[in-house]
């Protein structure tokens, strides 16, 4: 098996590989002057699999078409050279969320997506925590696993519980089923029952509106689950809506966080007193004070790294993500 890591996605793909003890291998990325690239294995990869890490994300220094123009050229260059099975493990999907026609002549560029890494050889794609799963499952034909961020968060959610009441709140009605079962598995491990709540939602030509709060939320600790933060004003708005409401605290449990725009504002002046991400995107437009008091970010790598050895050797993807008790 040969594990690669391409660009910004490095330290993550470190992170792994050192998590299933092994060694990334070695690629020559070159940049040239007038902005192409090239990026070739400096190992034969003839007759074995390849593992592909590359987060699509806006970086410091490349842009999402950046590094998925990247991933599917060293894709066709693994085929190209006769890799025997190419695997994308792509941490954060770019597109993830136009993943269907909002608006008349709306492009449906999930899809779109799927298509160009399809077309470049890649035999399977592994996911995380994606917007909407079921638009990922059905864009791709190739073999896709969905890997969830609640098995990487549980600890940390059991941690904080204690013994107090909890409640589990979807900051949208789209989010329901992901905090549902977020809800179920603390269940399962706390032994007790945990509360769940939602908030209306609606966005229109980017306004957003709605603050109807279903649930009972008073004098209990609300864990508001997300699938990611942008500007973090959704998350700052369901806050706000739990404390009015009695909450005791809030916290933020969201896989990817991009902060843009006012994204650390929104951070600094929520009613959220912690906010949990894991490493699927670096969070390199935070300011590190903001960082050490108000963000905590947990490693996706082991989830990462045990579903890449349950594919090399065999074994349960359901168990990994913890359906199986």
């Amino acid at each position: 098996m040969h594990l690669f890591a391409l660009s910004e996605t490095r330290a993550l793909g470190e992170r792994i590989a050192e998590a299933i003890s092994a060694s990334l291998s070695v690629v020559e990325e070159r940049e040239f002057e007038d902005g192409e690239h090239k990026i070739r294995p400096l190992e034969s990869v003839r007759g074995r699999d390849a593992y592909i890490v590359q987060s699509l994300d806006g970086g410091p220094q490349l842009t999402p078409n950046d590094k998925l123009v990247r991933l599917l050229f060293f894709a066709s260059t693994l085929k190209e050279n006769g890799a025997r099975r190419i695997t994308a493990v792509i941490p954060y999907l770019a597109y993830a969320r136009k993943d269907r026609q909002t608006k008349p002549r709306d492009p449906v560029n999930t899809r779109y997506v799927a298509q160009l890494i399809e077309a470049a050889g890649v035999d399977a794609v592994v996911g995380f925590e994606m917007h909407n799963i079921v638009a990922f499952q059905n864009a791709f034909r190739t073999t896709t696993i969905h890997l969830n961020a609640r098995a990487v968060f549980m600890e940390r959610a059991i941690a904080l519980a204690g013994a107090d009441p909890v409640v589990v709140a979807s900051p949208d009605p789209g989010g329901v089923k992901r905090a549902q079962l977020f809800r179920e598995m603390l269940e399962r491990r706390l032994g007790r029952p945990v509360g769940h709540a939602f908030l209306d939602k609606r966005r229109s030509a980017g306004k957003v509106s709605g603050d109807i709060l279903a649930g009972e939320v008073r004098d209990a600790k609300v864990f508001v689950v997300d699938d990611l933060i942008a500007t973090g004003g959704t998350l700052a708005r369901a806050a706000a809506r739990c404390r009015e409401e009695g909450a005791s605290a809030v916290y933020a449990f969201t896989a990817h966080g991009l902060f843009v725009g006012d994204a650390e504002k929104a951070l600094r002046e929520s009613k959220i007193e912690k906010f949990f991400i894991t490493d699927s995107v670096p969070p390199h437009r935070l300011s590190g004070e903001i960082l050490k008091t108000r963000v905590e970010v947990v490693s996706a790598a082991p989830l990462l790294a045990g579903a890449i050895r349950i594919l090399h050797e065999g074994g349960s993807i359901t168990a990994l993500v913890g359906e199986e008790d």
